[in-house]
């Protein structure tokens, strides 16, 4: 928790007033035994009906006071505790920005959604219990020990019995709660984990009628929750007996004692009473230590997690001494890229290529080939594993991420869109662009026809995830997005999958009237996709088979012959 008390900082006033208030609450309670004492041995047992009310009214107003304390740390816990989330939660956001693919890869999506939500909340309610209890509950112990020891110091004894078996039964729990704890939050993550894919996949679920399967999945993830719940509830169930039994155990005592006491006139009746009161606070406000210490558990599982995010540093960040590219030519040097943690060959093999500025780039290859792999190198969305991608002759891990990235347009396969209006996913390419730069973008994406035919064009809401749009609607407005930016090189991760032919065609067309000196790399299955590119390069289980323009390598390559033929058939190839 030391290195998340900074969150604090913005709200250090409400984090000290909560105590402070928390202390007048606790002063006051401390009172009221004693001044009940005093009613019953001064007034009611001698009969003093005047000192009764003098002191009851007393005892109302310490009462009341003691409200305005309890209501003011609750209040001001509240701000501090909301405060410390919110901010938690924004740093936490903001970094995971700042990851790269591998970062995100390595955590985990749905354990980054578990630790900004459930981790999150779990520490924003500890602190608002620290701020509270852990003053309240050590100042009540300490205070009620002390005015017990005033009261009778051979009663007191009690004390020296019940106190340490407590406090040994409370960090007996919390030693073996912690682990269990992070138990728990690892099987919440799995059940996260479940959800999402099921709820991300719903379509294709119902298609193959897997429900039953998705079903006994979740079944087996929320029964593993359940399983690590229940051993972490069993850690503590035998906690409060055990304390219910010592408190029991020691008012007994005290009453038994305090009896032969009076009997022999060496305490009064009220002072008996006052004693039992403090004992009860006394003991209760160890069980509520444990009750903290339990939380505390808890919360110290969620504080790794979160640490964890926080200390992970980017893999991918700005070079210490950046420098400007001579335009946009892009260049492989004997590229070799392996997945982090990946096992097995690498997924780009001693990749050497060069492509001048303004040329279209056809990239051919089967199913895991590595032709995703090979774009997502390009922005950085991943760093070589040996080798160098230049552009502009620089290497692009020294180019600064922010003028790279903005001079590369992206639209992929599985296009992403967000809830808002057409117009708001568009100017995700360019906030600040114009109605008619944004609709010419449209235009050219092939996507213009079909925006203006809603009901409200571009001010059509978009589902969650474009549940309301088809597929190929999908990636036209993920091409125009791209377009507006206005890329220098653009990258077209088989964006065209769901679109038909002729609109492709068309699409192509406007691309190259539009994109003038723009380098473009077109990723596709269909060869009519890039039969027209400068060049096409194709890629075979990580390496670079072939390259070159298709009338050449279709003379040249047996490898992009073999794809000619599945697709347009024998017809297709030179004969003689």
């Amino acid at each position: 928790m030391k290195k998340l008390i900074r969150f604090l900082k913005s709200s250090w006033w409400a984090a000290l007033l909560a105590p402070l208030f928390m202390m007048l609450e606790v002063a006051m309670d401390l009172q009221q035994p004693r001044l009940m004492s005093d009613i019953v041995d001064n007034g009611v047992n001698a009969g003093n009906l005047a000192y009764v009310a003098s002191t009851g009214g007393r005892m109302i107003l310490v009462a009341a006071i003691g409200v305005i304390g309890g209501m003011g740390c609750m209040v001001f816990s509240s701000i501090a505790g909301m405060r410390f989330g919110t901010e938690l939660r924004q740093a936490l956001f903001d970094r995971v920005q700042t990851f790269s693919f591998a970062d995100l890869d390595q955590l985990r999506t749905s354990s980054l959604i578990t630790r900004l939500t459930n981790d999150v909340t779990q520490l924003q309610n500890l602190v608002m219990a620290i701020l509270r209890m852990m003053v309240r509950s050590p100042m009540m112990c300490v205070g009620g020990i002390a005015m017990a020891v005033l009261i009778d110091k051979r009663l007191a004894l009690i004390l020296v019995v019940a106190v340490p078996l407590l406090a040994l039964a409370v960090w007996y729990v919390f030693r073996r709660g912690l682990p269990l704890f992070r138990i728990l939050q690892t099987r919440i993550d799995r059940l996260n984990d479940v959800t999402r894919e099921n709820l991300s996949a719903v379509r294709l679920v119902k298609v193959f009628v897997r429900q039953d399967h998705e079903e006994a999945r979740f079944e087996k993830a929320n029964a593993g929750l359940f399983d690590a719940g229940v051993r972490a509830s069993r850690t503590m169930v035998w906690l409060w007996p055990m304390l219910g039994l010592v408190m029991n155990a020691s008012i007994v005592a005290a009453l038994w004692f305090g009896g032969r006491l009076y009997a022999i006139g060496g305490i009064q009746t009220g002072q008996v009473m006052a004693f039992v009161n403090y004992l009860t606070q006394i003991l209760m406000a160890l069980m509520m230590i444990a009750m903290m210490l339990m939380q505390f558990s808890r919360g110290k599982a969620s504080a790794d997690r979160v640490n964890e995010v926080l200390d992970t540093t980017a893999s991918i960040t700005d070079p210490e001494s950046p420098v400007q590219t001579a335009g946009f030519a892009v260049e492989f040097r004997d590229v070799t890229f392996s997945y982090p943690g990946a096992e097995g060959p690498p997924a780009l093999k001693g990749v050497s290529f060069t492509v001048p500025e303004g040329q279209t780039v056809g990239i051919l290859g089967a199913t895991g080939s590595g032709k995703t792999t090979l774009v997502s190198l390009i922005p950085r969305l991943y760093d070589v594993t040996s080798g160098e991608v230049r552009i502009g002759g620089a290497d692009v891990r020294r180019l600064p991420l922010e003028d790279l990235r903005r001079h590369v347009g992206v639209a992929l396969q599985q296009s992403v869109l967000f809830t808002g209006t057409v117009e708001e996913n568009l100017r995700w390419g360019d906030e600040d662009a114009g109605r008619e730069t944004l609709e010419a973008a449209a235009a050219d994406a092939q996507a213009a026809e079909f925006v203006n035919a809603m009901a409200d064009g571009y001010d059509t809401m978009i589902g969650q995830q474009g549940v309301n749009v088809s597929g190929g609607q999908k990636q036209r407005l993920s091409i125009a997005r791209a377009l507006l930016r206005s890329p220098r090189i653009l990258i077209l991760d088989d964006a065209t999958s769901a679109v038909d032919t002729a609109t492709e065609a068309r699409l192509q067309d406007a691309l190259r009237s539009r994109m003038g000196n723009c380098t473009v790399f077109l990723i596709a299955q269909r060869i009519s996709s890039v039969v027209d590119a400068d060049r096409i390069l194709v890629l075979d289980d990580g390496a670079l088979a072939a390259d070159g323009p298709h009338a050449d390598l279709i003379r040249t390559s047996a490898v992009y012959r073999d794809i000619v033929r599945s697709q347009l058939g024998e017809e297709a190839l030179p004969h003689g």
